[in-house]
């Protein structure tokens, strides 16, 4: 069941595709001062985080662990932001990266995929290990939020023991539904942009280890194509749509036990806002829907309470709850 949650865009940003975009580019902050913390992988990869601690912050204190989405990093906008909203309110900010993302570039042999709860998982447990009471929230955006969800479902009751409370935000729960969506001629232009990205990574890790084959990516392929031709099988996924099947948060948000909010938007042009519809959400999440906002926007009516990043107000009101 979910409940309706009222936001009113900003006048001239009502369109979905302007709030989306607008909101990508709209990081006009510098980035937060914090120290990188690298976290070993059992393959043998690493992953960094960003730390950025208060001067008053104490190890019994909350930490925030914030997840980018898909071809972003550390410098996401919308981590950038949370950081500079939580840090003078004294809370513990960590700032992660995927494989090769951000300040971790270089450091893994693998690429990151839809499905890397374990990693995320990893880096919890490095910060549970240096600050055993400082309770953590997990925050994950588009991507980043289907993978907090896998893991939250994953962790089943076991999830208590490591985190506060869980956020996910424009999560792409249903793995394939986004990518037919992405594939759609009216969102060509996010799907171009994702796979120029995803293609430099490809090249750049096959230049970077030299014991890799070579691997030559065509210029212009579908999301679908190219996890049907790359990330699949170098994963270890019979194909695309295993690939989605087994990765889809979807699957495991029943079995979550852990107090968590997932935030959609009905005119999202990337992600289904119903993808959840069918399944029966247990009583610790709770499953918000606004009308506007589009994917990951949430530009406000500055005239408002929570002001022009409407979200960013949301999500800080949220982590005091937990």
């Amino acid at each position: 069941m979910s409940q309706e949650l009222p936001f009113d865009p900003f006048p001239l940003f009502t369109d979905p595709h302007k709030q989306t975009i607008i909101n990508s580019l709209c990081n006009f902050l510098w980035e937060p001062a914090s120290e990188t913390k690298l976290v070993n992988l059992a393959d043998g990869d690493k992953l960094a985080l960003e730390v950025t601690t208060p001067w008053n912050w104490k190890p019994t204190d909350i930490t925030v662990l914030l997840v980018h989405g898909l071809c972003g990093s550390h410098q996401s906008p919308n981590l950038v932001r949370m950081v500079k909203k939580l840090e003078p309110m004294g809370i513990r900010c960590v700032r992660y990266n995927m494989r090769n993302c951000g300040s971790g570039r270089g450091l893994s042999k693998n690429i990151y995929h839809s499905g890397r709860s374990e990693d995320v998982f990893d880096a919890i447990k490095s910060l549970k290990i240096e600050h055993p009471e400082s309770p953590i929230v997990l925050i994950g955006f588009s991507l980043g939020g289907n993978l907090v969800l896998k893991l939250a479902g994953e962790l089943g009751s076991l999830g208590k023991h490591f985190l506060k409370g869980v956020i996910a935000v424009s999560p792409p729960v249903d793995l394939y539904s986004s990518v037919q969506m992405l594939g759609d001629p009216s969102n060509a232009m996010y799907e171009k942009y994702f796979y120029k990205l995803l293609r430099a990574d490809v090249h750049y890790i096959h230049r970077k280890f030299k014991d890799l084959p070579p691997v030559r990516l065509p210029r212009n392929l579908k999301l679908y194509e190219f996890d049907q031709l790359y990330t699949a099988p170098s994963c270890g996924f019979r194909d695309a749509d295993d690939y989605y099947n087994k990765c889809s948060s979807a699957h495991v948000v029943p079995d979550i036990e852990l107090p968590t909010k997932i935030l959609l938007s009905e005119d999202d042009p990337i992600i289904s806002c119903r993808s959840l519809d069918q399944f029966h959400l247990p009583s610790s999440v709770d499953l918000f829907k606004t009308k506007k906002g589009g994917h990951m926007g949430y530009l406000g009516n500055p005239a408002t309470d929570k002001g022009f990043y409407w979200l960013d107000g949301l999500l800080v009101d949220w982590i005091l709850e937990f």
